[in-house]
């Protein structure tokens, strides 16, 4: 397994990209059915010689794997296609961010607006407004200013199922104002309680 930049080179610790697998195995995937080209086309196009899934992922600083969910869920901003791993890395790379979710909410103006949601590191000090526009302006920095989250939730977890998947759709009703859907799915059902709490202070 390792992690890649657009032009298939092994990222560094400390930075995200694409999940691949360089050596395959035989029992791995062999075909879809009647369509050898398709498989061919899905999985081993984007780098050459590598197996990709779709999946984004990031090293963390002693060189282990997080996975971060598909690359392919992407938002359209002011006509800008921008991926929710692609903003989801450029957060979490910053020193104070442990966990970041983004999500695209309904915007009168952009068509869809960035929506944050970050975990602070335990040692980080929550600095409010400043902490936010510190947030904002490293996305800016990372990625460009199109990519700078219109808002960002500093809360105490994320909602995730019991396989530690990020229930996006939750956070979508949260970042668009509606009543929080169906949350039986979630490993802690109180996520969503918490998270409540910590925007009404």
């Amino acid at each position: 397994m390792d992690v890649v930049d657009e032009q298939g080179e092994s990222v560094p610790d400390g930075h995200g990209g694409f999940l691949v697998i360089r050596e395959p195995w035989p029992a791995m995937l062999r075909g879809i059915w009647g369509d050898p080209e398709r498989f061919k086309e899905t999985y081993w196009s984007r780098f050459e010689g590598m197996y990709f899934a779709g999946d984004g992922a990031k090293k963390d600083e002693d060189g282990d794997i997080w996975l971060l969910g598909r690359v392919d869920d992407v938002m359209n901003i002011s006509g800008h296609r921008l991926s929710t791993t692609e903003i989801e890395s450029a957060l979490v790379s910053h020193p104070s961010v442990a966990e970041a979710a983004v999500v695209g909410a309904a915007d009168e103006t952009t068509g869809q607006a960035v929506v944050a949601f970050v975990i602070l590191r335990g040692d980080a000090v929550d600095k409010g407004e400043a902490t936010i526009a510190e947030l904002r302006n490293h996305v800016g920095k990372e990625i460009g200013p199109i990519a700078k989250p219109k808002t960002i939730l500093v809360v105490p977890e994320l909602p995730k199922t019991r396989s530690g998947k990020i229930v996006r759709r939750l956070l979508k009703d949260i970042a668009e104002g509606r009543e929080v859907g169906d949350a039986t799915t979630l490993a802690d059902a109180t996520v969503m309680q918490q998270i409540a709490q910590s925007l009404r202070k």
